[in-house]
This record gives C-alpha cells, structure tokens and sequence, in this order.
C-alpha cells in the first residue's frame, strides 16, 4: 500500500493542500505541479541525489511545462504568472525533493528576476527568452569566503578600463553556477567609493565561459546533493560596460530587494519539505507494525503527527501572507522575514520528528525521510540565516540597530 491507495491517508494529505483562498489558476497550477513532483520526480530523484548527479531531464521536463518563465510576462517568453504561483510550484516540488526546487527557486530567483527587475531592455531581450524556457540557468554570485552574512563587506572589485568592466575576486556558495547549461552570474563588486569612503557595489552580468572566470569543482555538501554548487573566481575578468546590472553603486540595494523576495521562495521550500515528511510519516506509520498494532493506532505517534501538521499549516499561512502582500505593492519585508524564519524552523522540527518516527529507517540516506533530513538545515541559513531574520524583524519593529 502507497500512501495514495489509502483513502484517508490520502484525504488527510489532500486536507493539506486545500485551495482555500487560491484563485482556480493558482489552484489547478498547484495540482498540476503536485502530479508532476510524484509521478516524474519522485521515481528517480533518489539515486540522482544519491549519485550527486544533477537532474538535467527532470530540468528540461520544468522548461518544457514553462515553470522557469512563470512570473515573468509573456513578452520576454514568460506565462505571465505570479510570484506566488511560484511559490505554489516551489512548495510542491520541495515535497517531493529539495534540489530540484532549489535549482528552479535560484534560476528564476537570483538569476532571472534580478534582470527583470533591474536589468535593461537590451539585456531582458537578450536573457530572458532562455532563461524563462529553461535553456539555460541563471546564478547570482553575492557570498564570498569570509563574508558570509556579512554581504556589505564585498572585496570582490570592478573597475571600468576601455569600456570594459575587469573583475577580480571570488564568490562562494553560488547555486547553478557549474552545470552544462549555466548561462550567466551576475556578480556583485566593488566599482568605487561613495560619502565616507563607503563602498559603491554594483551587480555586473558575467557570461558563463567569459576568460578569466574559474568555475571551482562542486562543493561536497551535507544536503542538496542534486544541485549544483560552486565557488567562482574572477582574475581580470572582462566584460563589456553595457554588462552592467542596473544602476552604478545599487547593486547591492538591488540585491537586498532580490533577498526579500527569495525569503518568501525559501519559506514556500521549507513548508514544501515539511509537508513531505508528513506525507512520509502518514505512510510509514499506515504500513509499520509494533508490538501486534499499526503503530498508527499509538497515541504518541498520532500526536507527533498532528504537531507537524499544525506546525506545517501555520508556516504556509505566513509565506501566503508575505506573497500576497508583494502582489499587493504593500510592504513585506518584514512578513517575509517572518516567514522564513517561521517555516524554517518548521522543516528542521519535522525532519527530525519524521526520522524518529522511522527510526533507523529514517537515518538510511536511501529514504525520502533521509534526504529530508539532510536537506532541512540549509533552509535556516540560505538567504539570510535565522539570526538575520530575528534582525531584520527587530529593526521593523523600530528597535535600535547596533551603533
């Protein structure tokens, strides 16, 4: 038995995922999504993972159904989406497996949306056709080694010479930047000084296989391990002047935009992979025997459960509200901010639950709970660590920075 042939497994699951408050679109894009993450996802994910191999069928698949162009118009070969129809589709996919959503959150996130936003007429022509296809991936180089959550403190350098931008420096941790069809990395530099000698960083797009761009061999990583993670070096690298991303010396308050919108993505992630573990753990328990019952029947089980799932359902009402609230042109940073940081917690809580609950089985990487596992910490720190939101919130609220 699987957990869709048992009707109040099932029912229960679908509890879940009810569409109250979606438009119709949003609603049959969510179920779509759902079929596809079980039916072409889930049957293979595992020894891709497993494999460290990246899933560049299942990426084509995502193309082919337009899930890469989403929230962009139709005019640059979008679907004319939302941001939270791309929240939807991140949540379902996480379900299921969180390397692919990070591969399609980070293209369309940190590589796509950046050019959308901030980019020219000239520069959205030329990328986002492909991007938004699928053709092609996009990356966002922010992190260096050192930096951390210290994004300000940007040693990498730009400096304009023959109508050239020459870059040098290096960035880590940077999601979709080594794969066979990586397009570009938008970078962020140095490229001046500004009032009190602060620094001026600007976000300038690198062409994958410009000179003087190394691509580092993928990190080996606790989680994650279908998706592709490099660090870049940039030694004299040129790149025309037109390159550049946006507004001189705004790059990073580009980026910090960037940010606040991906928080929302990570919080959809994050209910994503805690969901999963539920459905896992409803399937588990259905099937397991102990002690001459369905371990369904024992009340501690049943209680953890229902702990996970109220958890679960209050993380999904706060990345909906941070989402809509976008839509809206209302101010999010804080609900976004709260969402991660809420949903987060939430997938570390249910993975660690959802492994007890397997028990041994659940410390076996061969097991969906297993990979959930492995793959719930780096949702507390990817796009500002946990600490970083209790900041952020903090500074909402009115309450003082440190001087």
């Amino acid at each position: 038995m699987t957990i869709k042939d048992d009707p109040a497994i099932r029912a229960g699951v679908e509890a879940a995922h009810e569409s109250f408050g979606l438009s119709a679109e949003h609603a049959e894009l969510r179920s779509v999504v759902e079929r596809f993450a079980r039916n072409e996802v889930a049957p293979v994910i595992g020894e891709l993972y497993e494999a460290g191999e990246f899933p560049y069928e299942i990426v084509a698949q995502m193309g082919r159904m337009g899930l890469f162009g989403l929230p962009f118009p139709e005019a640059y070969g979008g679907m004319g989406g939302d941001y939270l129809a791309f929240c939807l589709v991140l949540e379902e996919l996480a379900r299921v497996d969180s390397s692919v959503a990070i591969t399609l959150e980070a293209s369309v996130g940190l590589g796509a949306m950046p050019i959308f936003r901030f980019g020219t007429e000239d520069q959205r022509q030329e990328w986002l056709p492909r991007l938004c296809r699928g053709e092609l991936l996009g990356a966002f180089g922010l992190t260096e080694p050192g930096g951390g959550s210290d994004a300000g403190a940007t040693r990498t350098t730009a400096r304009l010479e023959g109508g050239e931008w020459v870059i040098n420096g290096t960035k880590s941790f940077i999601t979709n930047s080594g794969t066979d069809i990586t397009g570009l990395v938008t970078v962020t530099a140095v490229t001046g000084r500004g009032s009190g000698g602060r620094p001026d960083i600007s976000a300038i797009i690198v062409p994958t296989g410009t000179p003087g761009m190394t691509v580092s061999k993928k990190y080996s990583k606790v989680g994650w391990s279908s998706s592709d993670t490099r660090e870049l070096s940039f030694d004299d690298c040129r790149v025309p002047a037109a390159n550049l991303l946006g507004q001189e010396g705004r790059g990073y308050a580009q980026f910090l935009r960037t940010l606040d919108e991906g928080r929302i993505a990570i919080a959809a992630m994050s209910v994503g992979l805690a969901q999963g573990c539920i459905d896992e753990s409803l399937r588990y328990v259905g099937q397991r025997e102990a002690f001459g019952h369905k371990i369904s029947e024992y009340q501690v089980l049943q209680f953890k459960i229902a702990d996970m799932e109220a958890r679960t359902h209050t993380a999904r009402l706060a990345y909906r509200d941070a989402a809509e609230r976008l839509l809206a042109g209302a101010p999010f940073k804080r609900q976004a901010a709260i969402a991660k940081l809420v949903a987060s917690d939430v997938a570390m809580v249910n993975a660690r639950e959802a492994t007890q609950i397997f028990g041994g089985y659940g410390f076996m990487n061969d097991t969906a709970v297993g990979r959930f596992y492995r793959d719930a910490k780096i949702l507390e720190i990817g796009e500002g660590t946990s600490e970083v939101q209790r900041m952020l919130i903090a500074r909402d609220l009115g309450l003082p920075a440190r001087t």
